[in-house]
């Protein structure tokens, strides 16, 4: 509920000579932030009836939230002010200081633990200690590392943080985490590729009071950033443009660049003007999750995106007939396999290791999203990676499965939506699902005809008990689809269907 609102029916009920008891009774179902909720839980027991309840109420709307950093003067060069416009009071100090009489009855709303300044934390189990030592005190910690170490990230989680940031932190990305760790936003993982992430994330962008993190598949090698990876070296920046201009909040005509893909040019014919900056930015920062973060900056993204893997991988399909076909691209457009052959199995060679960034983000999640997208091309690429496996095991974030429209060639040909979420759950290695959303929409019969000529049909769920055996997740059929000119997710449709995970 508005603010201003909340203070127009004080006014009101003030006026109405109501007492704090009944003013409490009227507000509290429409009151959401905890510290307003707990003002008006102590009007109550003073029973006065004319309390100066907007002055209260406008004096914690006004309080700075107090944050303690335990890193060295370099480290925080240029914080307090970054911190302060975002009305956040920094006070920096050591782990030690924090223990000190100064502040043993201080409870900071926050404390930013940097273990690069910390010499006495050598491994997991000192890392484990010093964070239960400060939740004993505080509310809440973030962890800052250079260690990348997913074992120095898992302890943290374990003993309590909030979040672990790997240094050197993006300030923009920093401040995104701090405040979500500050105002109790959900922190919501959307694991993919292709057109489905993009869809999905533009779906959320509006919503308020989220952390939107895209973790974003690596394998691909087809077009423009096939070609970019083969000349270049640089981990394939297609994926990653779609996401970022999902979320960006820079003018239409900057994401129209973005997307500008060149129709001549020779060597720039096909190639997308977004990938090509991408790739130059990889050569100046030094690697592509660099270059993501400088991108991000640039079009002054609303979220957080980062490659699933910075590992330089080949996707890998074994199909039912013993054939084996190497390459995202080559499985997608069925090269040197039958189209009605199902996938058996999937791997990446070399193994792809999971991004440090990518593995804290989905622990320390409040809902993880896997799909909508090609299902081993654009999903089960990115959940064959072992430690993303083990994250989404380990964290306590709900997991929400969307499923596709419509089956694809090479992939999913015959495939109804149980078959659909049988692969998902092993490609998870278990049952880890806590929903599945299907939809139940009538397509028209034109657009079954359309794409009958594609070989594509719908992903069929005639009752919630389908999955019965497959998952003990919970089932939702909704309609969420748009047939007016592709069959595609309809975002509206789709937001208001993820909001019920969000409350």
């Amino acid at each position: 509920m508005e603010i201003s609102l909340i203070l127009e029916q004080l006014r009101q009920l003030k006026a109405a000579d109501q007492n704090a008891l009944d003013i409490y009774t009227d507000l509290q179902s429409k009151v959401t932030d905890p510290k307003i909720l707990l003002a008006l839980q102590r009007l109550v027991r003073d029973e006065a009836k004319h309390v100066a309840m907007e002055k209260e109420i406008l004096a914690i709307l006004q309080y700075e939230p107090q944050v303690f950093f335990s890193g060295g003067e370099k480290e925080t060069e240029g914080f307090a002010e970054l911190f302060s416009r975002a009305g956040i009071h920094l006070t920096v100090g050591s782990s030690g200081e924090l223990f000190s009489k100064q502040y043993n009855r201080k409870r900071f709303d926050l404390v930013l633990l940097d273990l690069d300044g910390e010499a006495r934390v050598k491994d997991p189990k000192g890392v484990t200690s010093l964070v239960r030592k400060i939740r004993k005190t505080h509310k809440k910690v973030i962890v800052l590392s250079s260690r990348g170490d997913l074992k120095w990230i898992r302890a943290a989680f374990e003993a309590g943080s909030s979040d672990y940031i790997v240094n050197p932190s993006n300030r923009r990305e920093l401040i995104a985490r701090v405040l979500a760790t500050l105002k109790g936003r959900k922190r919501v993982c959307c694991l993919g590729g292709g057109t489905g992430l993009f869809t999905l994330l533009s779906a959320l962008k509006t919503l308020p009071d989220i952390l939107l993190i895209s973790l974003v598949n690596m394998s691909d090698d087809g077009g423009s950033s096939g070609r970019l990876r083969a000349s270049f070296g640089v981990l394939p920046p297609g994926d990653v443009r779609r996401s970022l201009v999902a979320l960006s909040n820079a003018p239409e005509v900057m994401n129209e660049l973005m997307n500008y893909r060149f129709d001549r040019g020779g060597e720039l014919r096909d190639h997308s003007l977004g990938n090509l900056l991408l790739t130059g930015l990889t050569g100046m920062k030094g690697s592509m999750a660099e270059a993501v973060r400088a991108m991000g900056d640039i079009l002054n993204i609303q979220g957080i995106v980062l490659p699933i893997t910075q590992t330089m991988t080949e996707f890998v399909a074994r199909f039912e007939n013993g054939k084996v076909v190497r390459g995202e691209s080559r499985i997608s457009l069925c090269e040197g396999s039958d189209p009605a052959l199902q996938v058996r199995r999937v791997w990446h060679e070399p193994h792809a290791v999971c991004d440090a960034s990518a593995y804290a983000s989905i622990l320390h999640s409040d809902l993880v999203i896997i799909g909508p997208g090609d299902l081993f091309t654009s999903v089960i690429t990115n959940l064959v990676i072992g430690k993303v496996r083990e994250a989404i095991s380990l964290t306590r974030a709900k997991k929400i499965y969307i499923c596709n429209l419509m089956t694809r060639p090479g992939e999913t040909t015959g495939l109804d939506a149980r078959e659909h979420v049988r692969r998902i759950v092993g490609a998870l290695g278990a049952d880890r699902l806590d929903y599945v959303l299907a939809s139940n929409a009538r397509f028209s019969k034109a657009a079954i005809a359309r794409y009958a000529k594609l070989d594509q049909h719908p992903v069929l769920m005639n009752a919630e008990d389908d999955l019965q055996g497959v998952t003990k997740a919970k089932t939702i059929l909704a309609d969420v689809a748009d047939q007016k000119e592709l069959v595609r997710h309809d975002l509206q449709k789709l937001r208001n269907q993820l909001l019920r995970f969000l409350s």
